[in-house]
């Protein structure tokens, strides 16, 4: 396998964005990851460090709790929110996702189910304590990040916690100088997930990323009154 899997995942983007589906990109990605031909960029075999960083310092005691996992991929993110006790359901637009998480922890606590996250499941409408969204919304177009970053929101329930990491965007850069996927976030869209008014920003962190010091990623956590 010669390609980059950086560039083989734009690839199949922007093959996807030609037939004006700007989703059906993940599937056919993890579906060749599944078949040995592709490997998935973000796929690190274990929790976004971030991720795995905000855990250790807000210690959050999940039980009696749900959670959710946005884009779960192969599930690495979702064990670590199960591990802590939180009744925990991730979710991923790819099918073979999916299965690839349920054969990687067959003995997980956590529920992996497809599902879209333009179009969730009218019962997950602030339903959940905790609210993990990992380069999910990057990953998508920027014209339709909007949309989702307000469905990202809506999952939230009142009293519960939203963290969301994400790649930094240049300040000022226009959208069409970015090439994605990913295309990665304003500080403005960030803060835009607390377009609802009981939806409120309590921290916004820029960390180095550690492979790549010049490069930065967002980390915010936002709590719903």
């Amino acid at each position: 396998m010669s390609e980059d899997p950086d560039v083989q995942a734009q690839r199949l983007a922007r093959e996807s964005l030609a037939r004006d589906d700007a989703t059906g990109w993940f599937e056919n990605l993890y579906a060749a990851a599944s078949d040995g031909t592709a490997v998935v960029p973000w796929d690190r075999g274990f929790a976004n460090p971030m991720l795995t960083e905000w855990f250790e310092a807000s210690e959050p005691n999940g039980s009696g709790k749900t959670a959710v996992v946005i884009g779960a991929g192969t599930g690495w993110d979702a064990e670590l929110v199960a591990d802590h006790g939180y009744a925990t359901t991730a979710f991923d637009i790819s099918p073979t996702a999916v299965e690839t998480a349920q054969r990687n922890h067959p003995d997980s606590k956590a529920q992996y189910v497809v599902a879209n996250l333009l179009d969730t499941p009218a019962e997950w409408h602030r339903a959940f304590d905790l609210v993990v969204e990992i380069f999910t919304v990057q990953a998508l177009p920027i014209k339709l990040q909007p949309t989702a970053v307000g469905k990202v929101g809506e999952l939230v329930r009142p009293g519960g916690t939203l963290v969301v990491i994400a790649s930094r965007r240049a300040e000022g850069q226009p959208d069409d100088e970015v090439e994605g996927p990913p295309w990665p976030l304003t500080r403005a869209t960030v803060e835009s997930f607390a377009s609802a008014p009981d939806l409120r920003l309590i921290a916004l962190d820029e960390v180095p990323v550690p492979t790549s010091p010049a490069a930065t990623r967002w980390r915010a956590e936002f709590l719903r009154d």
